[in-house]
């Protein structure tokens, strides 16, 4: 039986964002205060969990990643699929920037800041490691959190909803090329085996579980669908500071020597987020789109699925790399950063609908 269009909450009007996803920013910090903090004071409880390890997946993280991910993978609809040629420009730009320029752009940033500007001031030993960290951030476009800052741009529900089911499904076969490919062009070594598990692990098992979660609840109604939403949300973000706190506990060390290297980090990572977000914004402007396809096609551009990068990091290069401090600084940034986005594309609406409203070989769009 088809799934009722109505029943996704992601297609309701704007929404305010809830305690959790307001305040992701300070969560992050505290987590990297305690974490830090607990290293020092039980290197031994954090070696014991950094060892429970079955074919170079730690378990305990294992559990946090799906804890994290699943909630997220149930919003999506993958019968919006059908809906994508209706806003053909806008997937277009989409998957455009989010595919062909997003990834590239960061493994030039890493490259041109990490490799050489900023390497005098960093480990040299954890130079590869930091760019294979920004390559797995860029390389996971957002699944969950554009929906909310789709919201807040009055964004077109369905047009949200069939790029992320349409990045989701290309990112189950495509994910694991694209970082081999950017990690080889980097110099970087690709643990290959280690890499299709994490993909299996974190993106393929994840998806038929929550699809399938997602016609359970369903089956009970709109109502106990919404409920079951409202329930599990928290232990997405839950899961996800859990994780932090473990990270920075093993980082710990690293960061108290070297606390500048979280700043360094962060520069690539928001000058990827503003070009990427104005790129797309341009492109749906020019080719004429609405503006409320546009912003969550600027905005799925710039923000990142960076529960499925630190999951990613942290199998390929384990809880002390400098791959998985990277993909935490971009959760550190993630939300100042993309509200910021959001404010400049609803401030910038009248510019928007002027040039949009002028076809690209210059004829009126009615």
């Amino acid at each position: 039986m088809r799934e009722p269009t109505e029943v996704t909450p992601d297609q309701a009007g704007p929404a305010p964002m809830s305690v959790f996803e307001r305040y992701l920013t300070v969560w992050v910090f505290l987590c990297i205060v305690v974490g830090i903090g607990l290293g020092q004071l039980f290197p031994g409880i954090f070696q014991a969990v950094g060892r429970m390890e079955i074919a170079q997946v730690n378990l305990p993280v294992g559990v946090l990643i799906w804890v994290m991910i699943i909630p997220m993978l149930i919003k999506v609809d993958f019968a919006a699929l059908g809906q994508v040629r209706q806003h053909i420009k806008g997937i277009g730009v989409t998957l455009f920037v989010n595919w062909l320029v997003k990834p590239f752009s960061m493994a030039l940033l890493g490259w041109i800041f990490i490799r050489h500007w900023f390497a005098p001031m960093l480990p040299p030993d954890q130079l590869d490691s930091y760019i294979a960290g920004l390559i797995l951030l860029a390389a996971a476009p957002c699944t969950a959190m554009v929906f909310v800052w789709s919201r807040l741009t009055g964004g077109d529900p369905l047009f949200t909803l069939s790029q992320v089911a349409l990045n989701d499904s290309i990112m189950v076969v495509a994910f694991a090329p694209l970082v081999g490919f950017l990690l080889g062009i980097s110099a970087i070594t690709v643990p290959w085996d280690t890499l299709l598990t994490s993909v299996l692990l974190y993106i393929v098992i994840p998806v038929l579980l929550a699809q399938w979660l997602r016609k359970s609840l369903l089956a009970k109604g709109v109502a106990a669908f919404d409920a079951a939403l409202q329930r599990i949300g928290p232990w997405s973000i839950a899961a996800l500071l859990a994780t932090l706190v473990l990270l920075f506990a093993f980082q710990g060390e690293a960061i108290l020597k070297q606390p500048l290297v979280i700043a360094l980090l962060a520069v690539p990572i928001l000058i990827q987020v503003f070009f990427n977000s104005a790129l797309a914004y341009w492109l749906n402007r020019a080719l004429g789109e609405k503006h409320n396809v546009a912003c969550p096609s600027a905005l799925i551009g710039a923000s990142n699925f960076f529960e499925l990068a630190v999951a990613a990091a942290i199998s390929l290069f384990g809880f002390n790399s400098g791959a998985a401090l990277a993909t935490v600084v971009g959760v550190l940034i993630e939300v100042p950063v993309m509200l910021l986005v959001v404010y400049i594309v609803n401030h910038s609406k009248g510019w928007y609908e002027r040039g949009a409203s002028v076809s690209p070989v210059g004829i009126k769009v009615k």
